[in-house]
């Protein structure tokens, strides 16, 4: 590898005017030497194209025109991407200062290492950060039993990419999950401790808001892939009751954050028949929904103010 390799960011975006600006504010300001930035918009009609004119210039390229979703748009940059590291944000999300740099030192000391990771903050519609998510380092199996990375704190080589596929159209959900998971089996994951390279922006208009009910079916589906796909028969064995766990689990998450408590809880009780250990993990989460039909959800947003001061605190 190169002293500074040549990094390659996509930004897919459609109707995220609100947000998009500060978006390509975050990747343009990372002051890195060799970055190239490109923007796939899917036909916006409320006022993106005339943000990304104005900063048409400072990218590589950008188009817009209709496109058949999300990643459909991030596998067109992919496609135009020439750079040995690649990553892609989302027009709701950001980057922190100096992201870039940190990923591609990562990588130079590790060169055995397809993917790395970091935590990433998640934000709200102000930008105010309410969360972070915390990870460790991961293998296949990790990503098996669905520990979720936070996808705008991922880089990975392009080799290792153009080894696994681009991005498969048929998931609208778990698409970035499915991607690390073939990239798993090509290459080694590397997490960088203490590190925030991005920000996740958590809003109404968000997916995992909006259709929080779509992951848990994508995760479901995900398992039956991973049961039939012969490249994970070393893995498997043994191991399917943490990884049904982990698919219910995941579903009970999304769901509660959806405000269904009473079938969050089913998915909890699927889950803890496969694998108890893997569900006690969310036993605040599981306290949440068993205290919804009360209306004590104040002590929910109660919870997260406190964690939210003590994140500051820290």
């Amino acid at each position: 590898m190169s002293q500074t390799p040549l990094v390659s960011i996509v930004t897919p975006s459609y109707n995220q005017a609100a947000f998009l600006e500060e978006t390509i504010q975050s990747v343009l300001a990372q002051n890195y030497p060799n970055l190239e930035y490109w923007v796939m918009d899917g036909g916006s009609t409320d006022g993106s194209v005339e943000i990304i004119r104005k900063y048409a210039s400072h990218l590589s390229g950008w188009i817009s025109e209709k496109d058949n979703g999300q990643a459909d748009a991030i596998n067109k940059g992919f496609k135009r991407a020439t750079g040995e590291i690649v990553a892609w944000l989302n027009s709701d999300d950001l980057y922190r200062p100096g992201a870039v740099q940190s990923a591609v030192s990562i990588f130079q000391e590790n060169p055995e290492v397809g993917l790395v990771y970091s935590d990433v903050d998640s934000v709200d519609a102000e930008g105010d950060i309410f969360n972070r998510m915390q990870y460790a380092q991961w293998g296949i199996r990790d990503l098996m039993t669905f520990n979720i990375l936070g996808q705008p704190g991922v880089f990975f080589r392009r080799s290792v990419l153009e080894s696994s596929g681009y991005l498969d159209l048929s998931y609208q959900y778990l698409l970035d999950h499915h991607l690390w998971l073939r990239m798993a089996l090509n290459a080694p994951l590397k997490y960088s401790p203490g590190e925030v390279w991005a920000a996740a922006r958590i809003h109404a208009g968000a997916k995992n808001v909006a259709d929080a009910a779509g992951f848990g079916q994508e995760a479901y589906r995900l398992v039956e892939w991973m049961r039939d796909d012969e490249r994970f028969a070393p893995y498997w064995d043994g191991y399917r009751s943490q990884v049904w766990a982990g698919a219910h689990r995941l579903n009970a998450f999304y769901l509660l954050n959806g405000g269904k408590p009473g079938a969050a809880l089913k998915a909890y009780w699927r889950g803890f028949w496969r694998y108890p250990l893997t569900i006690l993990k969310d036993w605040r989460r599981i306290g949440f929904a068993l205290l919804s039909p009360f209306k004590l959800d104040k002590m929910r947003d109660r919870y997260l103010e406190n964690k939210k001061k003590r994140l500051f605190d820290e």
